[in-house]
C-alpha cells in the first residue's frame, strides 16, 4: 500500500521532471533558432523546412507563434509546480505526457539539424499523438479555475493545433527532400489532400473538445499562412492556398458550433 510519503515524493518528482524537461525544450529552441550560433532549423537539412520548399510550408512569420507556446509552457511548468498542484488529480494525468511532449519537441529540432529528416517525421508524430492524449485527458477533466484553464487547457490546445500544422509541413518536406515524385498525381493534388486530412483532424479535435477555441486559433493561424506563402511567395500555388483558406473557414465554423452547442447544454 503506498504510504503519504510516497505519494508525495513521486508528485514531487513529476513536477520537477516537467520544469527539466521545460527547460531541455527552451535550450532546444534557442539551438533551432541559431542563437548558439548553430544553423537555424529552417536552413538545416539543405533548406528542406524552408517557406518557399514546399507548397505546405508555412511563411516566415506564422513560427511567431512558437514564442507564444513556449512562454506558455514555462508558465505551465511554473504553475504545475506549485504546491497546490502537487495533490492535483488533473497534473497527474498531465505532467508526464506534457514533461514527454517537451522532450520530443527538442528531439525534433535535434533531428532536423542532424539531417536525419525522416526520423523527424516520426518523432513529430509522436509528439502529435502525445498532445492529442493530454488534449483528450484536459476534456475528460475539466479545469475548475481560470488560471487552469489558461496555463494547462489553453497551452496544451494551442501546443496540439500547431503542431497538427507542423506535421503536415513535417511530412511534406521530407518527401520532397526524399525526391518524391507524387505517383503521378500533381503536387497540388497532394497538398490538397494533406491539407483535408489536417483538417478533419481539427475538426475532430473541436468535436471532442465541445469547442475548446486554442486549436482552432493556432491551427488556423498555420493554415492561413500557408495560403499567404502560395499566394505571395514561391511556389506559388492558387490551388494549395483556397485549400488552406477553405479548411481553416471549416475548423473555425465546425469550433464555433461546438462551442454554441456545449454552452446551451451547460445552461439549459
Amino acid at each position: 500500500m503506498t504510504s503519504r510519503r510516497d505519494t508525495r515524493t513521486s508528485d514531487r518528482t513529476r513536477q520537477i521532471v516537467v520544469v527539466v524537461c521545460a527547460v531541455v525544450a527552451i535550450v532546444g529552441a534557442a539551438v533551432g533558432s541559431g542563437a548558439f550560433g548553430g544553423t537555424a532549423i529552417q536552413d538545416a537539412a539543405g533548406g528542406a523546412l524552408r517557406a518557399d520548399a514546399t507548397l505546405l510550408a508555412p511563411a516566415v512569420p506564422a513560427f511567431g507563434i512558437w514564442s507564444v507556446i513556449y512562454l506558455g509552457l514555462i508558465g505551465y511548468a511554473i504553475w504545475q509546480a506549485l504546491p497546490a498542484q502537487a495533490t492535483s488529480s488533473r497534473q497527474r494525468a498531465l505532467g508526464y505526457l506534457v514533461a514527454a511532449s517537451l522532450l520530443l519537441n527538442a528531439g525534433w529540432i535535434l533531428s532536423v539539424q542532424a539531417d536525419l529528416l525522416a526520423l523527424s517525421v516520426v518523432v513529430i508524430v509522436a509528439l502529435l499523438a502525445v498532445l492529442a492524449v493530454a488534449f483528450a485527458r484536459t476534456v475528460h477533466s475539466p479545469a475548475r479555475r481560470i488560471g487552469d484553464m489558461i496555463l494547462t487547457d489553453g497551452v496544451i490546445g494551442l501546443y496540439l493545433g500547431w503542431v497538427s500544422v507542423a506535421t503536415a509541413a513535417a511530412i511534406a518536406a521530407t518527401l520532397v527532400a526524399a525526391g518524391f515524385t507524387g505517383w503521378g498525381l500533381p503536387a497540388e493534388a497532394w497538398s490538397t489532400g494533406i491539407l483535408v486530412i489536417t483538417g478533419a483532424i481539427a475538426i475532430t479535435l473541436a468535436v471532442v473538445g465541445r469547442g475548446r477555441i486554442s486549436p482552432m486559433l493556432s491551427l488556423s493561424w498555420g493554415l492561413a499562412w500557408i495560403a499567404v506563402a502560395r499566394l505571395d511567395g514561391s511556389p506559388h500555388s492558387m490551388i494549395t492556398a483556397v485549400a488552406a483558406i477553405v479548411v481553416a473557414a471549416a475548423v473555425i465554423i465546425v469550433t464555433a458550433l461546438c462551442r454554441v452547442q456545449a454552452l446551451r447544454k451547460v445552461h439549459s
